[in-house]
C-alpha cells in the first residue's frame, strides 16, 4: 500500500479527521511540536497531546498524556514529532491505539516502520508538514 501523497487523499483525510493526537509534544512555543499544532488547532481539530516528559502538564489548554493509550478518546490522526530512531515505539503505540491515519513530521520518517504501517492499512504521510497542508489545502 503506498504512502498518502496526493493533495486529493491529503485533503480528504484532513477532511474527514477531527481528533488529532501529537507524539512528542512539547510546552515549548518556539518548538515546532507546539506551534504546528497551534496552527491545526485552529482548522477546528480537538488536539491531545503525548510526552512522558510532560506528563500532567498542558499544551494549549490541552492535558498532556505519558502514552497515547492514555488518550481516552478515539484519534483520528496521530502527528509523529518524535526523531526516526522512536518510529517503532510510535508504531507499536498507534497500532495498540487503532488511529487510522500516522503522520510523520518532515525528519522523524522512519521509512521501514512507515512502509509497515502502510502495509497494514493505515493511512501514512512522510515528509509533509501537517501546519503546511491544512494552510494549503483547507
Amino acid at each position: 500500500m503506498p504512502f498518502i501523497r496526493s493533495d486529493e487523499e491529503i485533503r480528504k483525510i484532513l477532511q474527514n479527521s477531527r481528533t488529532v493526537a501529537v507524539i512528542g509534544a512539547s510546552t515549548d512555543p518556539y518548538r515546532p511540536s507546539f506551534f504546528v499544532p497551534l496552527v491545526v488547532k485552529s482548522y477546528g481539530f480537538s488536539m491531545c497531546f503525548v510526552n512522558p516528559n510532560c506528563e500532567g502538564q498542558e499544551v494549549l489548554g490541552e492535558r498532556v498524556y505519558a502514552t497515547l493509550q492514555e488518550v481516552p478518546y478515539e484519534i483520528d490522526i496521530v502527528d509523529v514529532f518524535r526523531r526516526p530512531s522512536a518510529a517503532d515505539q510510535v508504531a507499536e503505540e498507534v497500532r495498540s491505539k487503532g488511529a487510522k491515519t500516522v503522520w510523520f513530521q518532515p525528519g522523524t520518517e522512519n521509512m521501514d516502520v512507515a512502509e509497515a504501517l502502510s502495509n497494514e492499512g493505515f493511512n501514512v504521510v512522510v515528509g509533509n508538514c501537517m501546519k503546511v497542508e491544512c494552510r494549503r489545502l483547507l
